[in-house]
C-alpha cells in the first residue's frame, strides 16, 4: 500500500477505500496514474492549480474573467440564480454545467475571490442536493448527458479543493447510473457524447479501485455510439443539408445529424483513447490517427479545425465550425495527448488553440461568434453557405443561432492552461504546450517550481528556469513541435542541436536557478487547401489578410454586452505570389491583447493582385478559385496579420502563377 502523504488520502483511507496505485504530492493536489488493468497513460495530467498562468496567457485569463465568464450570471438568466442547477425553475439541461466548467478552473487558476465563491455557489448546490437513490442535478431534467458536465466539473474542483464530499457523491451516483442504465439506457445526445461520463468514471476508478465502475464503463460503451465503426466506414464525405439529414423544426433528432454533427465528433475525438485504456487493443490506441485523417481530407479547414455548421461541410474555407466544436477539441486533444502520448496531438492542439479560438473570439471577451469561418469577408444578419444554421450565425454577440456557446466557450484557455504540462511515468515533468507559466509540483520528494517565459506563439524561444527546495534529479522532457523539424537546447548556457524527435529528456541533477532554453526556428511556410490555395504558416500560426472592419452594434444587453456586425473596408478578393515565399516577417512587442489587429505582435509582407473573378457568393467569399490563377492588376503589398487578431480575414488564397519553388508545409 502506497504511504499517503495527503488529508484526502487520509480520509479515503479512514471510510474504507482502497488508496491509489500511485500518488505524487503536488503543492494543488496529487498527481494519479491508472490502476490495473486500465493501460498507463504516456502522461499524467497535473492536477487543477498545478499551474498558473504569467505573461500574455495571464492577460488573457484575467479578460475572461472581466467578460462574459465574470458576468454572465448576472444578466443571462440560463445561467443565472435562477438556473435548475441552482435549484430554480430555469434551465436545467446543460448551460448550468457548461458554464462551470470553464468558470471554476478560470475561478482558481486566478485565484479570485471572488469567481471562486461564484463558482463554489454551484458546486454546493449539488454537493448538498443528491437524492437518497443516487441521482444529482435538477428534479426536472433526468438526462444523462448534462450530468457529464457536471461530473467533469466536480473532479476538477476535487482535485483542487480536496473537499471530501466529491467523491462518495460520484461513487453514489455511479452505483446509480450502473443500477438504472439497463432500464433507462444512454440516448440522444447523451449516447454520442458517452465518452465524456468514461472520463469521470475513470477519474473515480484510479482513486479507490471499486471494480464496479468498470462494469459501468463497459456498459456506458456498450450503449453509447460505436464512433470507431463511422470512420472505419467513413461516408460522410461532403456537404451536408437540412433536407439530407432529415431535419425538423419540431421533433427528434435523427441519427445521421447526430453523427455528423460538428460539435459530437470535436467530442468523439477521444473515444478511442480513452477506450484503449481498457481494450488494450492496438486498433483503438490507433483510431485517433484515422479518424483525424477522415476529418482533413473531407472536412479539414486551416486554423485546425474541421467544418460544422452546424454539421459537416466540406473543406471550402468559406464554410464555417463552432465554437462548441472547438473548445471541445481542445479538451479533446489535451486527453488524447495525456494517453498516447504523441506529439502530433500537441502540435494539433496548439493550433486550435492559437488560430481558432482567438478567431472567434472578441478582444474583450464580452462577445463571440457561434460559427467562424477561414475566409470570413463579413459577419452580418444574412443567409449564407452554412449546411443547417442560421443568419446570425456569425455575428459577434451575446447568443447568436444557439446559446450552447454562450454556456460552453469559456473552458478553452483555463483547460488550456491546466493542460500546459504534464508529469512522466519516471517522475519528471513533460513541456505538452508552450505558453507563458509557473508549473509547481513535488518531484522525488522535492518541492519544484518551473517558470516559463515566453511569448510563444509569436516568437520561437522559451527559457525555463528550475526553483528546487533542494538539488534533485529528474527528467524534464521537452517537446520538438513537428513544424519545427530541430531545436536548439541549452542548459545553463551549454547548447546543444536536437534534430528527428519529437521529444528531448535532459535529466540531470536540477539545483535552484537552473536555466534551459529552446530555439524553434520560425520559417514561414506555405500549406495548401482547398483548390490547391495557399495558407502562409509561422511556428503554430496561421496568417491572415485583416479586411479592417468596422463594428456596429445590432442590440445592446448591457453597458458591455451587444451583438453586433462587421463590415469590411477594404477589398479582399486577391490571389498572392509565392516566389521564394515572398514573405518578409516583422515583429512586435506583445501587448495585453496578443491578439489585436492593431497591435499584432508580428505580421507577414507578400505580394498580391486582385483577382477580379473570385465574387462574393451568398454573402460570403465565393470558393477560392483554382490555383494557379492569373491576373493583370497592379501588384500589391499585403500585410498578413496572426489569424486569431483578424475577425475579418481572408486566409486561404488563391496563388499566381508567377511562383517559385517553395517549400510546403505539409497538411495536418
Amino acid at each position: 500500500m502506497v504511504k499517503c502523504l495527503c488529508a484526502l488520502c487520509a480520509i479515503i483511507l479512514s471510510a474504507g477505500w482502497p488508496v491509489l496505485a500511485q500518488v505524487s504530492q503536488s503543492a494543488a493536489g496529487i498527481v494519479v496514474s491508472n490502476r490495473d488493468p486500465i493501460q498507463p497513460n504516456a502522461f499524467n495530467p497535473l492536477p487543477l492549480g498545478a499551474v498558473e498562468p504569467s505573461g500574455w496567457l495571464r492577460q488573457q485569463l484575467e479578460i475572461e474573467a472581466k467578460g462574459l465568464t465574470g458576468h454572465l450570471g448576472d444578466f443571462w438568466n440560463d445561467v443565472g440564480s435562477n438556473s435548475g442547477w441552482l435549484g430554480g425553475t430555469g434551465e436545467s439541461w446543460e448551460r448550468g454545467p457548461y458554464y462551470l466548467d470553464g468558470l471554476l478552473p478560470l475561478a482558481y487558476e486566478l485565484k479570485d475571490a471572488a469567481l471562486i465563491r461564484k463558482a463554489k455557489q454551484w458546486v454546493d448546490w449539488t454537493l448538498t442536493h443528491q437524492r437518497p437513490d443516487g441521482q444529482i442535478g435538477p428534479l426536472r431534467n433526468d438526462d444523462w448527458w448534462p450530468r457529464m458536465v457536471m461530473l467533469k466539473v466536480l473532479t476538477q474542483y476535487q482535485e483542487v479543493s480536496g473537499d471530501p464530499r466529491v467523491i462518495p457523491l460520484m461513487r453514489k451516483y455511479f452505483a446509480y447510473e450502473l443500477h438504472e442504465l439497463p432500464n433507462r439506457p444512454l440516448r440522444d445526445w447523451g449516447k454520442y457524447r458517452w465518452q465524456d461520463n468514461v472520463y469521470s468514471v475513470l477519474w473515480l476508478y484510479n482513486r479507490t479501485g471499486d471494480r464496479s465502475l468498470l462494469d459501468l464503463a463497459k456498459l456506458l460503451h456498450q450503449q453509447g455510439y460505436d464512433w470507431e465503426a463511422q470512420f472505419a466506414n467513413f461516408k460522410y464525405t461532403s456537404k451536408e443539408t437540412s433536407a439530407r439529414l432529415g431535419l425538423k423544426e419540431h421533433g427528434p433528432i435523427p441519427d445521421i445529424a447526430m453523427q455528423t454533427h460538428g460539435v459530437n465528433n470535436a467530442m468523439a475525438l477521444k473515444v478511442a483513447p480513452i477506450w484503449w485504456l481498457l481494450s488494450g487493443k492496438a486498433a483503438d490506441r490507433d483510431e485517433l490517427n484515422h479518424q483525424l485523417a477522415m476529418l482533413d481530407k473531407y472536412h479539414g479547414l486551416p486554423n485546425g479545425m474541421f467544418s460544422g455548421d452546424e454539421h459537416f461541410a466540406g473543406t471550402d474555407p468559406s464554410q464555417g465550425i463552432e465554437l462548441c466544436a472547438v473548445v471541445e477539441t481542445m479538451f479533446s486533444f489535451e486527453q488524447a495527448f495525456a494517453v498516447l502520448g504523441d506529439s502530433r496531438i500537441a502540435d494539433r492542439l496548439e493550433k486550435v488553440a492559437y488560430n481558432a479560438l482567438p478567431g472567434t473570439l472578441s478582444n474583450d471577451m464580452w462577445s463571440h461568434q457561434y460559427d467562424q469561418q477561414p475566409n470570413q469577408i463579413a459577419c452580418t444578419r444574412a443567409h449564407r453557405q452554412w449546411s443547417t444554421n442560421g443568419p446570425d450565425s456569425n455575428l459577434f454577440g451575446l447568443e447568436p443561432n444557439f446559446g450552447c456557446c454562450t454556456a460552453n466557450l469559456h473552458q478553452g484557455w483555463p483547460k488550456l492552461l491546466s493542460s500546459l504540462w504534464m508529469a512522466t511515468p519516471d517522475g519528471g515533468l513533460v513541456t505538452a504546450v508552450y505558453a507563458p507559466n509557473r508549473v509547481h509540483t513535488k518531484l522525488n520528494g522535492v518541492d519544484v517550481a518551473i517558470e516559463e517565459n515566453t511569448d510563444y506563439p509569436f516568437r520561437g524561444t522559451v527559457q525555463f528556469t528550475i526553483h528546487a527546495s533542494r538539488p534533485a534529479t529528474f527528467p524534464l522532457v521537452v517537446r520538438i513541435p513537428s513544424w519545427a523539424g530541430s531545436a536548439a537546447v541549452a542548459v545553463n548556457g551549454k547548447t546543444s542541436q536536437v534534430r528527428d524527435t519529437a521529444f528531448y529528456p535532459i535529466k540531470r541533477l536540477w539545483k535552484e536557478g537552473d536555466r534551459v532554453t529552446l530555439s524553434f526556428p520560425m520559417d514561414t511556410r506555405v500549406s495548401h487547401w482547398f483548390h490547391n490555395s495557399a495558407v502562409f504558416e509561422r511556428g503554430p500560426l496561421v496568417f491572415s489578410l485583416s479586411l479592417d472592419g468596422q463594428w456596429s452594434a445590432l442590440k445592446k444587453y448591457t453597458a458591455k454586452s451587444a451583438d453586433w456586425q462587421i463590415t469590411p473596408a477594404a477589398d479582399w478578393n486577391y490571389a498572392v505570389e509565392l516566389g521564394d515565399c515572398a514573405a518578409s516577417v516583422k515583429e512586435d512587442s506583445v501587448s495585453s491583447i496578443p491578439f489585436d489587429v492593431k497591435n499584432p505582435p508580428v505580421t507577414l509582407q507578400i505580394k498580391g493582385r486582385r483577382d477580379a473573378g473570385w465574387t462574393v457568393q451568398e454573402n460570403s467569399a465565393g470558393p477560392v478559385p483554382l490555383s494557379p490563377v492569373t491576373s493583370r492588376d497592379p501588384l500589391k503589398t499585403l500585410v498578413l496579420v496572426p489569424y486569431g487578431a483578424a475577425k475579418l480575414r481572408i486566409t486561404a488564397f488563391p496563388f499566381l502563377e508567377e511562383r517559385s519553388q517553395c517549400r510546403a508545409a505539409a497538411r495536418p
